[in-house]
């Protein structure tokens, strides 16, 4: 069985749900970008525009999680955990008006897990 690339904790598996509710089916994407960083974003699902530059890593409570591709080229050797907590980000993902945002946590691949390691695609 492969090895996830994307995983979450649950209290991001409760906001997801909370924010499923208020907007329906989600999709997250983690860029390399000026305003944000790295930081995930929660988007309504479509709302964000894919393209041959994203890459997929994955699924979490349904919701696709893509990453830019250029930035996976860094992160390609790690397992994301996403998270939240307490705090405003400066975007605009959905969980901003909430008060919190997503956060990611990593974890290096062991050489087996990266061997064994997956993304939507391959």
């Amino acid at each position: 069985m492969a090895v996830q690339r994307i995983l979450a904790t649950t209290a991001a598996l409760t906001l997801i749900d909370q924010l499923k509710q208020l907007h329906g089916p989600l999709m997250f994407h983690q860029s390399g970008g000026c305003c944000d960083g790295s930081q995930p974003m929660c988007f309504a699902e479509g709302e964000f525009k894919t393209g041959s530059s994203d890459v997929c890593l994955g699924t979490i409570a349904g919701c696709k999680f893509y990453m830019a591709a250029d930035q996976f080229e860094y992160w390609k050797h790690t397992q994301l955990t996403l998270d939240v907590t307490p705090g405003r980000g400066s975007s605009f993902s959905l969980e901003i008006p909430l008060g919190v945002r997503f956060f990611i946590h990593s974890k290096i691949f062991t050489d087996e897990e990266m061997n064994d390691s997956c993304t939507i695609g391959e």
